[in-house]
């Protein structure tokens, strides 16, 4: 899945639109997909200065896209049916790694239990094969018309 088809189910756009491709998905069970961290994003204006590394809460960010993309994959829907998957709550967050410009952030979700339109994926970051976040989200399947 491309960007423009990624585009499609999210609703997220640059800057914040956080994955790049997706590499593999299968409905109601897991994806598989990944970022470029790339030197010239705004973030690394101010995140660190002359060490450069990309912020934490930008890679649960992205996780928690990646499950956005399976959740709206598993129900066969888009952002544009007036639905959003949104934050609900981010439980086990560990940070193993620092990621920096010219890394290649891999990003996985499972699906571990939906209940009603709560949905809670397990989600992990790696790059090279070692990992550098892993958590466990949850996010509520609402319309968007009821966000306020």
């Amino acid at each position: 899945m491309n960007v423009n088809e990624i585009m499609k189910l999210l609703p997220h756009r640059y800057p914040f639109l956080l994955v790049d491709r997706v590499e593999e998905i299968e409905a109601n069970k897991r994806i598989v997909a990944y970022k470029n961290i790339t030197f010239n994003e705004d973030v690394f204006n101010g995140h660190f200065p002359g060490a450069p590394i990309f912020p934490g809460v930008m890679i649960v960010e992205a996780m928690a896209q990646v499950s956005g993309i399976l959740g709206f994959y598993s129900s066969q829907i888009t952002a544009e049916d007036g639905k959003l998957f949104l934050f609900a709550g981010v439980d086990k967050a560990r940070f193993k790694k620092p990621v920096v410009p010219g890394d290649k952030l891999v990003l996985t979700s499972e699906i571990d239990t939906v209940k009603r339109n709560m949905w809670r994926f397990n989600t992990s970051a790696s790059v090279d094969g070692k990992l550098c976040c892993e958590a466990t989200l949850l996010c509520a399947f609402q319309d968007r018309d009821k966000v306020v």
